[in-house]
């Protein structure tokens, strides 16, 4: 896709520039220069929320097959061309080749789920206590404000954007300023030539002034936002005043809970994976690893053989199994978490080092309940291994947690794990899978600090977060009254 079309833009209906001036988007992997696109103001939001509000009543009145129509075209063009978003999703967010295809799959997945959506039930027929015809039904919200994070940054966008059309609202979508691209502006590319009406999607790449903007702008009734669970505080904190609703998909730091019946080396091929995939920034990975004491030391020398072996490079080439960290901010971090860790007696297992913004698979042994390595949402390649004694030491352990968003149970008795379930709080338990899954068919959210006020995926939950109820009753005449 040439970069010709949003090139010093953003997307207000159409391409538009704007008096924020330009937003350079570089390559964490080069340092490069990849596009120029605009940079939006809160002048911006204003202005895009005001047309959204215009065009989304027509869009709204549409029939279901209108907006059907639309997504599924959207689904069909990416599925003809995956590389127009995926080579984005390489460049911008470092994500190397096979996370970023596996990426665009989501995304087609998830329009294809939305074109359905539209045509799902939205009401149901209620019993009245008098003669006429009772029913609540779903409505559209009118404009809803996306913030998206730059991890994954299409399919965290589109899990927004896309439910919340096909029920009928507009949407105003902020993508991380690092993501411009493919968290926003090639969706929204993709979803103008896929048909979408003029004004009801719009696209502003900018700083936290425009977050602020969106959330506080009095005509966008709902915020869908992803991203860290103190950025969705303040959120929160800002939206309660206006009395809005806010849907808040926020950090994780997931428990891989390892019973002493498990199969070690399928243990550790699960754990490597759900730790270092797209080296750790994703909201399910598995940050901490809990093993039986009589596995311990056989699961971390094979988790650390694992974390040795993968390449770690430029995304843009194949051969490389992990790409680099978002920027030098967030490099630094897990840097001072691994330092501090074995500062204070955590065993350096692997990795521990980084070349750029490129960090090491790395893999901690002996690690305590006290150090930040174990606490703290690390959001880096990082595998901190604790162990344990009893059972019931390791679910008060997964349990202490702020965060409850996603839990792995590796066991040989399925039944088992499936019964441990019922003492973890958290929103997603995996019996012998690691903790990172996502399904558009899925409700997918967490408890706790983790997450608030909604669900994505699946008919029921997109219903309840994307509109609201609306009882209407009707009878053939007017009713009497003895007044």
């Amino acid at each position: 896709m040439s970069t010709a079309v949003w090139d010093g833009k953003v997307f207000a209906g159409d391409w538009r520039e704007t008096e924020g001036g330009e937003l350079e988007v570089t390559a964490p992997a080069t340092g490069e220069v990849l596009a120029t696109v605009g940079r939006a103001t809160a002048a911006d939001v204003d202005g895009s929320v005001r047309i959204a509000a215009e065009a989304q009543a027509a869009w709204a009145a549409a029939t279901y097959d209108v907006r059907a129509a639309v997504l599924r075209r959207a689904a069909q063009i990416l599925e003809a061309d995956p590389d127009r978003l995926a080579r984005w999703i390489v460049e911008e967010a470092g994500s190397a080749q096979g996370k970023a295809g596996f990426e665009v799959s989501l995304v087609v997945s998830e329009l294809q789920e939305s074109a359905a959506l539209a045509s799902a039930p939205y009401g149901e027929l209620l019993r009245s206590s008098k003669p006429r015809l009772s029913m609540a039904r779903r409505v559209p919200l009118g404009v809803v404000g996306v913030i998206a994070p730059f991890n994954f940054p299409a399919i965290l966008a589109m899990r927004s954007v896309a439910p919340a059309l096909a029920v009928g609202n507009a949407v105003v979508l902020k993508p991380d300023p690092r993501t411009p691209i493919a968290g926003g502006l090639a969706l929204a590319e993709l979803l103008h030539e896929a048909g979408l009406p003029e004004g009801v999607l719009h696209v502003l790449p900018g700083d936290a002034e425009v977050g602020a903007a969106l959330v506080e702008h009095p005509q966008v009734p709902c915020i869908s936002f992803t991203g860290s669970t103190a950025a969705g505080r303040r959120i929160a904190a800002a939206a309660a005043p206006l009395l809005k609703r806010v849907h808040l998909e926020l950090g994780g730091n997931n428990a891989l809970l390892v019973l002493p019946d498990a199969d070690v080396e399928a243990a550790a091929s699960a754990a490597a994976w759900g730790a270092f995939l797209h080296q750790g920034q994703i909201c399910m990975t598995a940050g901490r690893h809990l093993v039986h004491a009589s596995l311990a030391e056989e699961y971390t020398r094979l988790l650390a053989e694992k974390a040795e072996r993968l390449t770690v490079g430029d995304p843009r080439d194949p051969g490389n199994a992990l790409g680099p960290l978002i920027d030098e901010g967030q490099r630094a971090r897990v840097q001072s978490l691994v330092d501090a860790a074995v500062a204070s007696g955590a065993t350096l297992r692997a990795g521990g080092t980084s070349e750029g913004l490129c960090f090491r698979p790395t893999v901690l042994g002996d690690v305590t309940t006290d150090m930040d390595a174990w606490n703290e949402e690390i959001f880096g390649p990082v595998a901190p291994v604790l162990t344990y004694e009893s059972i019931d030491e390791a679910v008060d352990i997964i349990n202490a947690s702020e965060y409850g968003l996603s839990v792995g149970i590796l066991t040989s008795d399925a039944y088992r794990g499936f019964e441990l379930a019922d003492r973890i709080v958290t929103g997603i338990v995996h019996v012998n899978d690691q903790t990172v899954d996502d399904e558009a068919v899925i409700p997918f959210g967490g408890t706790k600090a983790s997450g608030v006020g909604g669900h994505f995926g699946g008919a029921a939950a997109n219903l309840e977060t994307f509109t609201q109820q609306q009882w209407v009753t009707v009878q053939s005449s007017i009713a009497r009254y003895p007044f």
